[in-house]
């Protein structure tokens, strides 16, 4: 009796351990239909990108919403976070999820509303 209260405990805790762990932002942004870029797109950017992409970084600067704007219209941006065969996948860290990429792909299509 014993061992199965301490294997029930066990089951449980990882349970509640798991569903709360899956609560990131990247899972959150799979649910995101409207995205804007002060709720949703400048988090992760500041959070994965600006840590190289910076005025004075590496190119091209990823630090407001001009810049992010500009960088996805005119340059590589999707094409490196998507990892497709455009250069080195961003960020270097590794692929971001992918529920993220649509969530930035799906605000770029729906015109970069901030």
């Amino acid at each position: 009796m014993k061992k199965l209260t301490v294997l029930l405990i066990v089951l449980i805790s990882t349970l509640i351990y798991v569903s709360c762990d899956s609560n990131t932002v990247q899972d959150i942004s799979a649910v995101v239909t409207n995205p804007t870029y002060v709720d949703n797109i400048e988090p992760v950017i500041s959070t994965k990108c600006t840590i190289c992409h910076f005025s004075g970084g590496e190119s091209p600067s990823l630090e407001n919403y001009a810049e992010v704007k500009d960088a996805i219209e005119n340059g590589t941006v999707l094409c490196r976070i998507n990892g497709t065969e455009c250069g080195e996948i961003m960020p270097t860290s590794g692929k971001m999820p992918q529920a993220t990429i649509t969530m930035i792909e799906l605000w770029a299509s729906q015109g970069y509303i901030q």
